[in-house]
């Protein structure tokens, strides 16, 4: 990888037009107006001239790029603090990397390092930006980059995206002091009471261990010279609960806000509905980091939410896919699907059912009230029949309810997350002929990723009652841990995000999941799963060595499909 000193000449395409743009921003009129900021963040993050029409620049080869595809936000992204792609870095382009001196750099032992600062650069000037921009050319008189795009702007469109970035990314931020760092985690009021206490449990013990260790590594400056990053600022939780109706939630997040300004969600926990959430993060700016739900906001144009998975909508196309191979519902003429009014087996019904019209296939849907017994749900399935195909979008108390005997049924699925996976409590009768969409790794294949959770559960003494949120929990807290070593001193929500992009995709040890990745434009860091069938007659699987654990017995699952990515 080549020094960050020589990008400034030979790599950033939108280095140098950032450059250009940032150092514009910055010694603009001193105070843009609204609608000067507006017109200048549509340039760019969308490559949109005030007049609407797109952003037009050439490279040095000639090459045309224009509208999106000329964008700032591009190679420099949203914060404005730099990028790294493979060998490629790119530098921070806000005001303050641009036009401080190689002097006022070196002394400031508060300046955050980000990746592509560069302390010695010369600093850039009006004329010498709107030079770098238009024509290519750095500070210190080098060609930069012909991956630098050379923008046709004019004065009054330069004004405007210089008035942008004049103002991006500088502070204070929400939830971020000298000394310490404000995060948020979110309950809505239907959350399952032993998830929310089991959340909570793993969330304040790691909370408390980190502020240990912040407090042992903490130690005075030695000497005036010695850059001291404040990544030891001390963590503290909120807890936001939720009440009443969902049209009140996001009013009720916006007071905690204004009382408890925080720089991000941590995890959280939903059931049916995080929309208002959802919204509340993006409006605001705030980070919202792998909540425990299983319908999450399918926009990942969205930028400051961010999942693990689509939950029981990655369930639904990954039956799907099952379905449309005939040789796993062969004699199938119709699509029986059975779940809970108002729980969020509805939106993965609603979700199959859309895909498997559009096949050509027929779907029933038969909705049990909230309150319905085992007496009504044995009543759905009384007439299923051969050339049925049953899905079941059911929770464990249910499964456990149905009746001895399985029905008829030529093909019986179920969904897993809501289900319990491989603890599903099935009658022994229907568990050869059961598949279960299973939108995590196997069993067998996630054993030692799956020891890190474990291991720290019982060191911290944490009985196991909800695996799968405690372990999720567990696993978001740990990569907002990582994600804030990387961004070291530069509390910034939208570099807090790429920085996360950056590195979730390189961690090994994911729990539950093969691999997780984000990049711009994603929100679901994984995005595939199987379709697996019990293994009845093999051996209970064992459980993990863990204290006190107290679950249901877990029986080995076979896969009947590769890894699939809808």
């Amino acid at each position: 990888m080549r020094r960050a000193s020589t990008l400034h000449a030979r790599r950033g395409p939108a280095l140098a037009g950032l450059l250009v743009l940032a150092v514009l921003a910055v010694q603009a009129a001193s105070a843009a107006t609204d609608a000067e900021l507006t017109r200048g963040e549509r340039i760019y993050r969308e490559g949109v001239l005030p007049s609407g029409r797109p952003v037009q620049a050439l490279r040095e080869n000639q090459t045309r790029a224009q509208g999106a595809t000329a964008a700032c936000v591009n190679c420099h992204r949203r914060s404005g603090l730099g990028n790294v792609e493979g060998n490629y870095v790119v530098p921070p382009i806000t005001a303050k990397y641009l036009l401080r001196s190689a002097a006022d750099n070196n002394s400031d032992m508060s300046m955050p390092h980000v990746a592509g600062y560069r302390q010695g650069h010369v600093p850039y000037t009006d004329a010498t930006l709107a030079r770098a921009l238009r024509e290519g050319i750095a500070s210190d008189a080098r060609t930069l980059s012909p991956l630098m795009p050379r923008y046709a702007l004019d004065d009054r469109d330069m004004a405007d995206l210089l008035g942008y970035l004049h103002q991006l990314s500088t502070g204070p931020f929400p939830g971020v002091s000298d000394t310490d760092l404000q995060f948020a985690t979110i309950i809505t009021p239907d959350a399952d009471p032993v998830e929310k206490q089991a959340m909570l449990e793993v969330m304040r013990r790691f909370f408390a261990t980190q502020s240990e260790v912040i407090a042992a590594e903490t130690r005075p400056m030695k000497a005036s010279h010695e850059i001291k990053y404040r990544v030891t600022r001390q963590w503290h939780l909120h807890v936001w609960e939720l009440s009443g109706p969902a049209e009140s939630w996001e009013r009720q997040l916006h007071d905690h806000m204004s009382v408890e300004p925080v720089f991000a969600v941590v995890s959280g926990l939903g059931r049916a509905n995080w929309a208002p959430v959802h919204h509340f993060c993006e409006h605001e700016h705030v980070p919202c980091l792998f909540p425990n739900i299983d319908v999450p906001v399918v926009q990942e144009n969205d930028f400051y939410p961010a999942y693990f998975s689509r939950g029981v909508l990655l369930e639904a196309d990954l039956l799907a896919q099952w379905i449309a191979d005939p040789v796993h519902v062969a004699g199938v003429q119709r699509l029986v699907q059975v779940y809970r009014r108002g729980d969020v087996g509805e939106a993965g019904a609603a979700a199959l059912a859309a895909a498997a019209r559009t096949a050509g296939r027929s779907v029933t849907e038969r909705a049990l009230a909230p309150d319905a017994d085992a007496t009504a749900l044995a009543a759905t399935l009384a007439d299923i029949g051969p050339s049925d195909g049953l899905v079941l979008w059911l929770r464990p108390a249910d499964l456990a309810a149905l009746p001895s005997e399985p029905t008829r049924a030529a093909a019986t699925m179920i969904s897993g997350l809501m289900g319990n996976l491989e603890s599903a409590p099935l009658p022994p009768a229907w568990l050869p002929r059961v598949h279960m969409s299973y939108p995590i790794d196997l069993p067998q294949r996630r054993m030692a990723r799956m020891n890190f959770p474990y291991g720290w559960f019982k060191v911290q003494r944490l009985p196991i009652t909800a695996e799968r949120v405690q372990v999720d929990t567990y696993l978001a807290c740990v990569i907002t841990a990582e994600t804030l070593g990387h961004v070291l001193d530069s509390f910034v929500p939208d570099y807090l995000l790429e920085r996360l992009e950056m590195m979730v995709s390189r961690r090994l040890a994911n729990a539950y999941f093969p691999r997780l990745g984000l990049a711009p434009g994603q929100r679901f860091a994984s995005k595939g799963g199987y379709v697996v069938h019990f293994d009845a007659s093999g051996a209970v699987a064992p459980l993990p060595a863990t204290a006190d654990r107290r679950e249901s017995r877990a029986l080995p699952v076979l896969a009947d499909t590769d890894w699939i990515v809808p």
